[in-house]
């Protein structure tokens, strides 16, 4: 790899953007606590997720990063014994116990996977107004409008508005990845979660998502899961830590900028972590 390649990954904190004023937040968790047939898988989560800005969720392997992203768009759902408690709050109303639908919560708030999951005998078009036609979005004007809008907007246009109409299977990894971006991003959210988007991919792909998200933050709320201690720094505004308990439930130990929670956290244990004494 060149200089310049292993110069952008240094692990270094990212510049925060300036906190928007107090009370503008995207998401507001109070007391969030998720579990399974009776066992807490993790609990006491209370923290504010600021509009247009990076929030990264870091901790081990089995702390509940993904099983707390997963409750913010209601994924366990149709989990068998799984259940939700507290308050998860998108502009101030309750997801789980407001007037607002599961149909209406995933179009203003956008999931992305670990490993890219384009519908992949479908096009690339149709990958990516897939969520528009799901909820009666017929006219081929708006169609096309949001196709090349979201496309754009995950960067992808220039390589493939040529063949629109190839299968989505034919994209590499992070163009795959990209896709899945574009498709949610054709909802026009004003939230978008992203479970490790970029373990799947190589470093080059990785870099080029995470340029993405620093992009896409001036119009969307972004919450990323990562075990990437060097991506947490190098993208995120906040930063949450959680951390597995004695009785194996994970739970919030700190919520802060991410440039407190690298350099002076308040935790003794937050800083162990985020310097790799354990994992």
């Amino acid at each position: 790899m060149d200089q310049e390649f292993m110069a952008q990954v240094e692990t270094k904190v990212a510049a925060p953007t300036e906190a928007p004023e107090r009370g503008t937040a995207a998401m507001q968790l109070k007391n969030v606590a998720v579990s399974f047939h009776g066992r807490t898988a993790v609990r006491d989560c209370t923290f504010d997720v600021t509009k247009n800005r990076v929030t990264s969720l870091i901790g081990p392997s089995g702390s509940g990063k993904t099983t707390l992203l997963r409750a913010l768009n209601r994924l366990h759902d149709l989990t068998p014994g799984a259940k939700v408690s507290g308050q998860i709050l998108l502009e101030g109303t309750d997801i789980y116990r407001g007037d607002i639908t599961v149909t209406e919560l995933r179009t203003r708030v956008g999931m992305v996977f670990q490993r890219p999951n384009p519908f992949p005998t479908m096009s690339i078009y149709e990958n990516a107004v897939s969520g528009l036609r799901f909820n009666g979005v017929k006219k081929k004007a708006i169609l096309d409008e949001a196709a090349e809008t979201s496309l754009k907007s995950a960067a992808l246009w220039d390589s493939v508005q040529n063949r629109l109409k190839v299968a989505a299977s034919n994209l590499s990894g992070g163009e795959q990845q990209r896709l899945c971006i574009a498709r949610a991003l054709a909802m026009d959210p004003e939230v978008l979660l992203m479970d490790e988007p970029t373990s799947a991919l190589d470093p080059i792909a990785t870099l080029k998502i995470e340029g993405l998200m620093t992009e896409l933050k001036k119009r969307v709320t972004v919450i990323i899961v990562t075990h990437n201690m060097q991506q947490a720094a190098r993208i995120s505004d906040d930063c949450a830590f959680l951390l597995m308990g004695e009785d194996r439930a994970g739970e919030l130990i700190e919520f802060d900028t991410t440039e407190k929670i690298f350099n002076n956290p308040i935790d003794p244990r937050t800083l162990d972590y985020t310097l790799g004494r354990f994992g």
